[in-house]
């Protein structure tokens, strides 16, 4: 397989634009040096203690140039080149500086990039500009071969020469074939360049697996912190709806039947009205109680499913809701029941805050992921704010490694995507 070079084309004017770029890296080849040189001068001075400032002046130069020649490289091969040292803290100390850097695999890789770049780089890059003023050579030959004085023998590569004007001829076909070949081994010069700078100054195997890591285990403690905190929400909801609501009833219950017994022998009448109450206190306790047990996890969603719940729900929304469900299967429960109070978050905005006539609710299962997205023909302008429920959404989903994207330009439409990785099981 051709090696692939982003912006390097195919054609002869495309080629040429890469001209001053390969002179700039052969010149840049060669300066390597000087970074090199300071650092290695700047390690003579450590016993002398000016070394060490030194040494992190001259290492902080020899990144710069690095960093420079990650951007071409990245340019060149149509993919960002990461670097790959450890972070230093601006506030750390001279001492501690030299030490994280010291330590660091990729100071050591970039001495030795410095050091191959200075053959590779220079190699690689004088050759596209050296074929292409070869081409140039010979096959303008026919031009300015009369003007040499006469008898002039000129010697091509120890292999032709040319003797009279007849034979300059060859020699621009010859031009013409240098120049074919230079179009051909351009990409491939520029591209050995670029994949030994990247493979020298990007980060390796070991070091992006543990990047990966290191940021994977970051999200799953913000992930970790967000479910705690929401399940402490959910705590305090129903602690405080209990006590506001299906617990006043049954205090004011329990008054009611008190009262009543202590009337019942002296006014029949009264205690009749006061255990009227308590039947309706009982009644409205009862109805709080089932509110609350449907806001924990609604009795539709565990018998009918996740596509069930969700046709009930459109079925209750006042707007006009357009459901188009493809789900072969049911996600976990815990997924199940965070997508389903998502999708009830996002369908009551729309309710309260678009005005919108037409509703649309689309759910489906690709590459492992559950997939939902609701939008609505409304006023637009909604947007994630902190304390907001589109903010809530996202805390909800983030519990899951889910994720939350909202689009809501002014005047509409206004479109919430959903998507969360789960495992469905046959239904």
């Amino acid at each position: 397989m051709a090696p692939r070079i982003t912006n390097v084309g195919s054609s002869m004017m495309t080629r040429l634009r890469i001209v001053p770029l390969a002179l700039g890296l052969a010149l840049g080849s060669q300066l390597g040096f000087i970074p090199l040189i300071l650092v290695l001068v700047s390690a003579a001075l450590i016993p002398l203690w000016v070394g060490v400032p030194a040494l992190i002046g001259s290492v902080a130069a020899c990144r710069w140039f690095a960093d420079l020649h990650r951007t071409v490289a990245g340019s060149l091969l149509g993919r960002e080149v990461p670097r790959p040292y450890r972070p230093i803290a601006r506030d750390e100390k001279w001492i501690a500086r030299f030490r994280i850097a010291g330590g660091d695999p990729a100071t050591w890789r970039d001495m030795c990039w410095l050091l191959v770049n200075s053959i590779v780089g220079l190699v690689t890059n004088v050759l596209v500009v050296a074929l292409l003023f070869s081409g140039l050579f010979y096959v303008t030959m026919p031009l300015w071969w009369p003007s040499l004085p006469p008898g002039s023998d000129i010697g091509s590569m120890g292999a032709f020469r040319v003797h009279a004007e007849g034979d300059t001829l060859w020699m621009a076909l010859f031009g013409v074939g240098v120049w074919i070949f230079w179009l051909w081994v351009t990409p491939r010069l520029m591209w050995l360049n670029a994949i030994v700078t990247a493979s020298l100054l990007g980060p390796t195997e070991t070091e992006v697996v543990n990047a990966k890591l290191t940021t994977r285990v970051t999200q799953l403690s913000e992930s970790r912190a967000v479910s705690v905190d929401t399940h402490a929400s959910e705590l305090r909801r129903i602690e405080r709806d209990l006590h506001d609501g299906a617990q006043a009833r049954l205090v004011a219950l329990g008054m009611s039947l008190g009262m009543a017994e202590e009337t019942v022998d002296d006014n029949p009448e009264a205690a009749k009205q006061l255990l009227s109450e308590a039947r309706e206190a009982t009644t409205s306790a009862l109805a709080e109680l089932r509110s609350l047990v449907r806001g924990i996890h609604p009795p539709v969603l565990a018998d009918r499913g996740l596509e069930g719940a969700l046709q009930a729900l459109a079925l209750s929304n006042p707007a006009n809701v357009k459901v188009a469900m493809d789900v072969p299967g049911r996600p976990p429960e815990p997924v199940e029941s965070a997508v389903y109070f998502a999708i009830a978050e996002a369908l009551t905005n729309t309710a309260k805050y678009s005005g919108a006539d037409n509703v649309w609710l689309r759910l489906s299962y690709s590459d492992g992921k559950l997939v939902a997205v609701v939008g609505d023909d409304g006023r637009g302008g909604a947007r994630v704010e902190p304390g907001g429920g589109l903010h809530g959404l996202e805390r909800r989903l983030a519990a899951f490694d889910g994720t939350l994207l909202v689009t809501s330009p002014l005047g509409g439409p206004t479109v919430v995507y959903l998507e969360v990785p789960c495992v469905l099981t046959p239904s």
